[in-house]
């Protein structure tokens, strides 16, 4: 993947974020009962609340369900301008006092929606959003880099060093350029090829903020589920969150993958009632 040759810090936020886009502008499936434990979903980048629902209808019974579509995704419009994680938690925290009454909820978050609920619980002024963390293979880990991935970095800086000599009419000409060119394609994994506008740049900002040096400050007990033939989420990465967030603890889901809520259904919903009982 190339986004790593953009000079974007994912972990610096702007003065447009405030008007990038609206809570009450996110789509959501509220399910469940109104007097129920509050439960927010957040899906994985590429995916959607849809594939939260079979989750969503085990909780229902005793849970009040809101079940989240991120911007550019499902029934949500996409951003005004590039969103990274903070945005995105942001977001998140303007939907939860808005729309949920204000914390603390229980998350439960699959890949980047649990990066962005580990980004959040990290930090002092969300740490009264979530009062629990269920996450189904969580991202934000860094994860070992392989020979290919050097390369292919090496490769993009190279590719785009040329415009830094330039003057920045030029520079944005040429980048601009590059970004579309067939070489450029090539180094660049299939999500990010797949995206345009927008969304190329909310993806590149997002996948590229890491929380290896933020999960020590959180304080709420978090659970971490993972699947034994997750492919895109490494053991190695979820073992890393549960030794060193204080109070935590790891459920392997054997014969799931990535998708272990839609694998595992049952066992990820027996999961969330305990955790969530036991919280109480």
């Amino acid at each position: 993947m190339a986004t790593s040759a953009t000079d974007i810090d994912p972990r610096r936020g702007s003065a447009e974020h405030l008007v990038r886009l609206a809570a009450d502008e996110l789509h959501a499936e509220v399910t469940g009962l109104k007097s129920g434990q509050p439960v927010l979903l957040l899906h994985g980048w590429g995916s959607s609340g849809a594939l939260m629902r079979p989750l969503a209808e085990r909780l229902e019974s005793y849970c009040n369900v809101h079940n989240v579509d991120l911007p550019g995704h499902g029934h949500s419009p996409p951003p005004k301008h590039p969103m990274g994680v903070p945005e995105h938690a942001e977001l998140v925290s303007e939907y939860v006092s808005g729309r949920m009454g204000g914390g603390p909820v229980t998350l439960v978050g699959h890949s980047n929606g649990g990066r962005i609920g580990l980004f959040m619980a990290a930090q002092p002024e969300y740490r009264s959003v979530f009062d629990r963390l269920i996450l189904i293979s969580p991202s934000g880990i860094t994860p070992r880099r392989t020979a290919k991935y050097h390369f292919k970095r090496a490769v993009a800086r190279m590719l785009r060093m040329p415009a830094r000599f330039l003057p920045a009419r030029a520079s944005a000409f040429f980048n601009d350029w590059m970004s579309h060119s067939l070489l450029w394609r090539a180094l660049g994994s299939s999500e990010y090829n797949a995206l345009t506008g927008v969304m190329r740049q909310t993806f590149v900002q997002t996948v590229n903020l890491h929380v290896d040096d933020l999960i020590d400050r959180i304080e709420i007990p978090v659970l971490i589920l993972w699947g034994d033939r997750d492919a895109a989420v490494r053991r190695d990465q979820v073992e890393t969150l549960a030794a060193r967030i204080p109070d935590s603890g790891l459920f392997i889901l054997e014969g799931a993958g990535h998708y272990g809520h839609l694998d595992a259904t049952d066992a990820v919903a027996g999961a969330c009632r305990s955790m969530i009982a036991g919280s109480q």
